[in-house]
């Protein structure tokens, strides 16, 4: 009889508490704790400052001032709280809700943010400036990114998106310096990222080599070839080569003017607002287009669109030459926009930082554009902290956005899967 009494007993347990995981209880639980110790209890005794435009913009908009013991104490307690909601969903074997980690996200970034500007000398800083500068170094990232989003979503691994961006920031100083026009050598570097495509297609599509060794070989094949020619023709007459016009900067009138939104979205090169097209036009095609239907059927289950008619490998090699205009575009930007100037090795492993972004946007280009305005942001942040003289060191600053990034790949914002036949061949049989 007890036997039959409690074996029910267990099971009964077993479906109320379910399959839990205290991952990312503990981790709410520990950066809150350690935000209470340094935001609240390590505060700077002053206030803070962030400028939203200058006297001399069009429209002012006065000055955010705040106190950075107050933001430290109501941010920390705030953390706290939603540590203590997630343990509690969690125990109840319940999932932690997505917009618990997003509001604490960003108290975080708000506490972080008003502690490091609150400890600097001068604890003053242009917030537009910030974010227009966040998203101008981002620029190539979200380019990098989205040419990850069309092969992925293709079926094909792209890890030569640092080739890509490398050999297209090359060919746009080339052609622009021999022809004089930024435009021809925004042309070439997208003819320069077709080019690196067309080796990465031919090769795992056509030939079936494994996709990962081919972008890996792509990378340091375009890095010695590059870095062979620089050190061979341009460095030799820089001015004939290397000297290439840099695309200027078009403000639209009035909503250039704008504060904060203003610089970001309205004051922008070609490349700033080819940017954002190529994000709204990628994911509406993506999502509400029989080409983006295809696509997302030949990255998932390319037998049932083959049964269906749609000719796989073809489809993956038309993305993946797509694929490489979008990231040569991005390319251009180290050579026509950022310096006016090709240097060895100058994308500096952007291109393995787009990739991580492409995992953290859960292969979405709008997801992927928010991952790599991230790093844009930090990288930015840094610049800025380290001329307002904040004790922190700017390596630490730099490690930020990476170990966010491993924390998100990891399942912190929820486990991301990849398109279902990404990597794998399609051999019709």
């Amino acid at each position: 009889m007890s036997t039959a009494t409690e074996a029910p007993a267990s099971v009964s347990t077993a479906g109320t508490t379910g399959v839990r995981s205290w991952r990312n209880a503990i981790i709410l639980s520990v950066v809150a704790l350690f935000s209470l110790l340094v935001f609240a209890l390590g505060a700077p005794g002053n206030d803070v400052t962030f400028r939203l435009s200058e006297q001399s913009d069009r429209f002012v908009l006065p000055p955010i001032v705040v106190s950075a013991p107050v933001i430290g104490w109501v941010a920390a307690l705030a953390m706290v709280a939603l540590a203590v909601l997630a343990v509690l969903h969690t125990r109840s074997g319940r999932k932690v809700p997505r917009w618990v980690l997003a509001v604490f996200a960003l108290l975080f970034l708000i506490a972080f943010l008003t502690w490091v500007v609150g400890s600097a000398r001068t604890p003053n800083v242009a917030l537009y400036g910030l974010l227009a500068g966040s998203v101008t170094l981002a620029v190539p990232l979200i380019f990098g990114s989205l040419s990850g989003v069309l092969c992925e979503r293709s079926g094909v691994v792209n890890i030569a998106i640092e080739g890509q961006l490398l050999f297209g920031a090359f060919a746009a100083a080339v052609a622009a310096s021999l022809s004089g026009s930024a435009i021809v050598g925004l042309v070439a570097a997208a003819v320069a990222g077709v080019l690196v495509s067309l080796v990465l297609a031919i090769f795992s599509i056509r030939y079936v080599v494994n996709q990962v060794i081919v972008g890996v070989v792509l990378n340091v094949l375009v890095s010695g070839l590059t870095g062979f020619l620089f050190s061979a023709v341009l460095t030799e007459d820089s001015e004939r080569w290397n000297s290439p016009p840099r695309l200027p900067v078009i403000e639209i009138p009035l909503l250039a003017d704008i504060p904060v939104i203003g610089p970001i979205l309205f004051a922008q090169t070609i490349v700033g607002y080819l940017m954002y097209v190529a994000v709204a036009v990628i994911y509406v095609a993506l999502y509400h287009s029989r080409w983006g239907l295809r696509t997302r059927a030949v990255g998932e289950h390319p037998k049932a669109a083959d049964t269906l008619g749609v000719n796989v490998n073809r489809m993956r090699f038309m993305n993946v030459l797509l694929a490489g205009v979008v990231a040569g575009i991005g390319g251009s930007f180290f050579t026509l926009v950022a310096v006016s100037g090709f240097g060895r090795d100058m994308t500096a492993g952007q291109g393995y930082i787009a990739l991580a972004a492409l995992i953290f946007g859960r292969w979405n280009p709008i997801g992927a554009f928010f991952a790599a305005l991230l790093f844009g942001f930090a990288t930015n942040l840094s610049n800025v902290l380290s001329l307002l003289g904040t004790p922190v060191p700017d390596q630490f600053l730099r490690m930020l956005p990476y170990v966010v990034t491993v924390f998100a790949v990891a399942g912190l914002v929820g486990r991301s899967r990849a398109p279902g036949a990404s990597g794998i061949p399609y051999i019709k049989g």
